[in-house]
């Protein structure tokens, strides 16, 4: 039997094995990073479904499970950083200039993906970071469904 690609879990920030296997292997600090990324992103969008990509080692994060067009977020841990990625984060409002002002342009030049690296606690805790998160829930994605509270392999 084929591995799934996805495992959705749209039951909420209690809801954590498959986001610990994720970064299970990272270090006691790029864990403790990944998780206040996380709670972050939570804080800002209870509704918030998360798709656990355990092969390409990565999180995202959206209204849906769909990565290019209910997702507005993504985390992948590394060694001395995370790196939080914006499907749409050319488009979104950085007065603070978090993100780069430019990036790559995904799925047929339709998204206009950023990111930026995180490496401490007071990184994310940049009220910047917050408005950042808030505006990429709204900016191209539908809005957030009504959960129910399942975890779903796809």
């Amino acid at each position: 039997m084929a591995e799934a690609a996805g495992v959705i879990n749209d039951g909420g920030r209690s809801n954590d094995a498959a986001f610990e296997g994720v970064i299970g292997a990272a270090s006691p600090e790029i864990q403790e990073l990944a998780r206040a990324v996380r709670d972050l992103v939570f804080d800002v969008l209870p509704q918030t479904v998360e798709v656990v990509w355990p092969k390409q080692g990565s999180v995202g994060w959206g209204t849906g499970p769909k990565k290019f067009t209910e997702q507005f977020a993504y985390l992948m841990p590394f060694k001395r950083h995370v790196t939080l990625g914006f499907y749409r984060g050319g488009e979104l409002p950085d007065p603070s200039g978090l993100l780069p002002r430019s990036g790559r342009r995904q799925v047929a030049g339709s998204l206009s993906m950023r990111s930026l690296k995180i490496a401490s606690l007071e990184d994310v805790r940049r009220p910047a970071l917050r408005q950042l998160i808030h505006a990429s829930t709204r900016q191209g994605v539908p809005p957030p469904r009504a959960s129910s509270s399942a975890t779903f392999v796809v």
